[in-house]
């Protein structure tokens, strides 16, 4: 399976159809841009953005900015992630930088070091490094308050 599909998710457009693979031990450099769905098992340096869906495996790398519908990253992202649907970050990826998606899944074992924007219908929730206890109900910072570590 290449990705997780919610069951109450409806298809909002989109062909669902990988038809583009970066293969392992492929590097490339620049802006890549796709019309459906893309995987990545190698390396992309520069602006990746893709229609419907994007998979990054576990030997996967992207450095640079990403714009696309849905993501699974199982490797390593740097940069920023934007997203109108859904991102998933595997047990083994590894995240630096910006999210900004209006769903996101941390999988145990995940690491993500970055800020998170989430927004729905045009709302936007900041979640920032402010460590102020009473600035943050509920929250509880571990650590280096920049780093989010689901473990």
């Amino acid at each position: 399976m290449l990705s997780r599909k919610d069951p109450n998710e409806t298809d909002r457009g989109g062909s669902g159809e990988l038809n583009t693979i970066i293969g392992r031990g492929s590097v490339i450099e620049g802006t890549v841009t796709v019309q459906s769905s893309l995987r990545v098992d190698g390396k992309i340096i520069g602006t990746v953005n893709v229609a419907d869906s994007l998979i990054v495996g576990k030997d996967g790398e992207i450095e640079g900015e990403v714009r696309v519908k849905n993501a699974v990253i199982g490797g390593k992202v740097k940069n920023k992630i934007i997203a109108s649907g859904k991102v998933v970050l595997e047990a083994k990826s590894i995240v630096y930088g910006e999210i900004k998606t209006s769903r996101l899944v941390i999988d145990e074992g995940a690491i993500f070091e970055g800020r998170c924007m989430m927004s729905e219908e045009g709302k936007t929730t900041v979640v920032t490094d402010n460590n102020t206890k009473n600035n943050r109900p509920g929250l509880e910072m571990i650590g280096r308050p920049e780093v989010a570590v689901a473990r």
